[in-house]
């Protein structure tokens, strides 16, 4: 059992979140991570980040900072790039590729913390001793209930809770104003709970890094090559059956199973809903809107730790389908050598320069250039005079098609779907077509639009259909697979 000294001084002298806050210009750092991710809780691109983070760090003024390596004589993308850097091994940052090949950030499970508790650590206009009271008091009087085997105890108990909830009901009915909140009773429990759900993000985090250090554990295991593949089945089936038995591990499923169930979301929606409506009614002042989002944020938080499953899951099934061949066998033997190596550089936060350098001559091809020849070339002679067509150029059929300028100006597309995610989280390709006029320009413009929506977050699916008019007065149109473009 492991000392609470001891477990404070690992925190002291290993935790990213104590790491974070002992940083020289913590200041900058932290509020750029809050700027950049801890109001919106979404993941950024790694062009966005870099784009914002030099725009950051150009605003700040910022010359040098010795511990993270960045030095007056640095160019602001190269100090971008080393704090990207230097967060992310630090683990104030986590990233990870998305299926289009684009790496996306996200803070980590510490830096949520570290940020949360900052927060918690602000002066109040007043302090909420009641509702805190309150909350505490019906937490015990739920353990206390929750906890009691005795059947008769229990019966006592919600007969008692029948009688109090029958005496309101009475009261109401005999004309008595039922017993509402005021401000100072709201203010507190709102900022409580919406703090309690900021909080879950984090424990998801957490979830998701104990997946993956299962993963890592699987790496290491491989790398050392004297473990048989049932020796490391072993072991990724006991620490999963661990995590799935303890406390967090049923704590994590019970919720997730909770999140998918369709009556309980709409339950969670109505609830939401209905308490942002009563605190407007009142005119108590609050702009905090997390709790409207925060289905999806939980969403998308517990859908990353499947995928560090199937990620899992995935290195699981390479590992058996290995083959036994000796020339494959040598090549991993090299391989997990040099996977062994840089696991011990990590442990000790050590990124090695690592280059190869190849023997080979390189070879030069260009298909496309005028080869070398001593052959002469073949004059060619026209004989033939052309003969002078009748009529003008102007009468001919597709001469306005020919000559018609549709250049499609990209940025003025670009714009158009930044403008709609202002509004909306997300929205289709055709709903922005259709809120910006519709197709002036025919397929040319359509096609200029798919271009641009790389340059957004979006997702593609094949298996979805959308269909879009591209010229009105034929009543043409094209059906492409739906495009969902996110902020």
């Amino acid at each position: 059992m492991v000392s609470e000294e001891n477990l404070l001084s690992d925190i002291l002298n290993n935790s990213p979140s104590v790491e974070l806050l002992k940083q020289r210009n913590r200041e900058i750092i932290v509020l750029f991570l809050y700027k950049t991710f801890y109001r919106h809780r979404e993941p950024v691109s790694y062009e966005v980040l870099r784009r914002n983070l030099v725009d950051y760090l150009t605003s700040a003024n910022l010359e040098n900072d010795e511990e993270n390596d960045i030095s007056v004589f640095d160019s602001y993308e190269e100090k971008a790039y080393k704090y990207i850097q230097r967060w992310t091994d630090k683990g104030f940052l986590r990233n990870y590729q998305e299926e289009s090949g684009e790496v996306f950030y996200e803070l980590s499970s510490y830096t949520s913390k570290a940020i949360d508790w900052l927060i918690s650590l602000k002066r109040e206009e007043f302090v909420g001793t009641e509702s805190k009271f309150m909350n505490l008091f019906g937490q015990i009087k739920e353990l206390v209930e929750f906890t009691n085997e005795d059947a008769s105890e229990r019966i006592r108990m919600l007969e008692q809770k029948k009688m109090e909830i029958e005496h309101q009901i009475q009261s109401i009915q005999a004309g008595e104003s039922a017993v509402v909140y005021e401000e100072y009773q709201v203010l507190p429990r709102f900022r409580y709970i919406t703090q309690t759900a900021k909080e879950l993000l984090s424990d998801f985090k957490e979830v998701e890094d104990n997946f993956k250090a299962i993963t890592k554990s699987i790496y290491q295991k491989h790398a050392e090559g004297d473990v048989s593949k049932g020796e490391i089945l072993g072991f990724t089936f006991d620490a999963l059956e661990n995590l799935q038995h303890s406390s967090q591990g049923k704590s994590f499923y019970a919720f997730w199973e909770f999140l998918m169930t369709p009556s309980l979301q709409e339950k969670w929606d109505e609830m939401v809903n209905d308490l942002y409506s009563s605190i407007d009614s009142k005119q108590i002042r609050q702009e905090d809107l997390f709790l409207r989002n925060m289905k999806g944020y939980l969403y998308n938080s517990g859908k990353k730790v499947y995928q560090a499953n199937d990620k899992m899951a995935e290195k699981l099934s390479r590992i058996i389908c290995e083959s036994g061949k000796s020339q494959i066998m040598a090549s991993q033997r090299v391989t997990q050598d040099i996977q062994a190596l840089l696991l011990q550089l990590a442990a000790k936060n050590i990124r090695p320069d690592i280059s190869i350098e190849l023997e080979t001559e390189p070879e030069i091809a260009l298909p496309i250039e005028r080869k070398l020849t001593l052959e002469k070339a073949v004059e060619i002679t026209y004989d033939k005079v052309l003969e002078v067509a009748e009529g003008d150029i102007a009468e001919a059929q597709h001469a306005e098609s020919l000559f018609a300028n549709r250049t499609i100006d990209r940025e003025v597309l670009r714009l158009r779907i930044a403008g709609a995610l202002k509004r909306r989280k997300q929205i289709s390709l055709p709903e922005v077509i259709e809120e910006n006029g519709g197709l002036e320009k025919g397929l040319s413009e359509l096609f200029g639009y798919i271009s641009v929506v790389r340059k957004f977050r979006h997702h593609i699916h094949p298996e979805r259909t959308q269909t879009i008019l591209f010229n009105a007065e034929q009543q043409k149109s094209i059906v492409i697979p739906e495009i969902i473009i996110l902020r």
